[in-house]
């Protein structure tokens, strides 16, 4: 709507209803300096009032009731806490079960340091080729297969390769050497707030975590070969019980299954990284063979799948962190973001791979047979 007001001359002049409303709301009761200037306003146009419709809601699409009807008898015959969530990348729907709770990631956090690093690396502040150094005092526990190659003045490699043995073979002292280098956790910290990652937490290094995990405080000699596991075994049992259910009921890397679904997913689209460094991550991911008996267990012929897991220390019969997490793509190109996250649970091993290769075969078979041409890699 216009409304049109008689100028000196005779003329009429058309003043925008929008643009009287915002001069009035702008009046002051105020009186300008000696100095002052009036401000220069642009003669306004004539416009005509249009009505507009209400915006539309955006609304995701419904999952498939069969999946959902699967994941909650799946999650609800699986003994202990877990968290189960999957993003449709491409469809946008979602499925989660006890995935808001913070469970927690054991080594599905060296994605994070992932993509701090390649986050650096779109900045122009990192390079995959870039030579560095593992000397004997970056040495951490459990799995380190680098290890062996630590010799003398240290084990001299790139960047990339660490990333590359980090990823693929779960390597911890290649992650917290990557770690080092980034900046340490709050780097990778700040990270996931400028990302908006969302609920996902970040420790403070594998010695430190599982240090604190098993009741213990890190000491360089725990590096050695089986150090760690006999001081450990040295503990008393309800120590060592105080100090898990410690870890469990608030996990310092702990995350929902359902922010790491959406991490997943909006890194499938490109949002995270420059589109080279999303190829290397994710090519780097496929390249894993960690966890055979978890999701690529179930993975459909002609399917991919990009993953990290993790697994926590033992207490017993109980274990405290069995995860899978990834990104499964079927033969025409749709893509399914999957977290399965089993944070404390007495079920035996073979029981917590079969909840997780179920997640994954129940999203394979909700996705049915391929729609259009198939896609084909190049």
């Amino acid at each position: 709507m216009a409304v049109t007001k008689r100028v000196s001359g005779g003329g009429l002049r058309i003043w925008p209803v929008g643009f009287l409303v915002i001069l009035s709301a702008c009046g002051t009761d105020s009186r300008p300096g000696a100095s002052a200037h009036a401000p220069s306003v642009p003669e306004p146009s004539a416009a005509i009032s249009m009505p507009l419709p209400p915006p539309r809601p955006m609304h995701s699409p419904a999952a498939p009731t069969e999946l959902v009807s699967t994941i909650n008898s799946l999650s609800a015959g699986f003994s202990g806490k877990k968290g189960i969530a999957v993003r449709a990348v491409d469809d946008g729907w979602t499925v989660e079960v006890g995935g808001r709770q913070r469970l927690p990631q054991q080594s599905v956090s060296k994605l994070w340091v992932a993509i701090t690093l390649l986050s650096l690396r779109d900045q122009g502040r990192a390079r995959l080729d870039e030579p560095i150094v593992v000397r004997h005092e970056d040495l951490t526990l459990f799995h380190q297969p680098i290890a062996m190659l630590v010799k003398g003045d240290g084990y001299h490699t790139t960047v990339g390769e660490l990333l590359t043995r980090a990823l693929t073979q779960s390597d911890n002292t290649a992650n917290d050497r990557l770690l080092t280098y980034v900046g340490g956790p709050q780097a990778v910290r700040t990270m996931i707030a400028n990302k908006r990652l969302g609920d996902i937490r970040f420790g403070p290094g594998e010695r430190l975590l599982q240090a604190k995990t098993a009741g213990l405080t890190w000491q360089p000699a725990f590096a050695a070969a089986g150090a760690f596991q006999a001081a450990r075994n040295r503990l008393d049992p309800a120590a060592r019980t105080a100090a898990l259910d410690a870890y469990v009921s608030d996990p310092p890397d702990g995350a929902a299954p359902i922010a790491i679904a959406d991490a997943l997913a909006r890194l499938a689209r490109g949002e995270l990284l420059s589109e080279t460094s999303t190829r290397i991550l994710l090519d780097t991911m496929e390249a894993s063979r960690t966890g055979h008996a978890r999701l690529r267990a179930a993975v459909p012929s002609g399917w991919t799948i990009a993953h990290k897991t993790g697994t926590g220390q033992d207490l017993g019969r109980r274990n405290a962190g069995f995860n899978d997490v990834g990104l499964l793509t079927a033969p025409d190109g749709r893509r399914f973001a999957i977290a399965v996250m089993i944070g404390d649970t007495t079920e035996d091993i073979r029981k917590r791979q079969q909840l997780i290769q179920n997640v994954a075969a129940a999203v394979a078979y909700a996705a049915g047979p391929p729609r259009g041409p198939v896609a084909v890699a190049n």
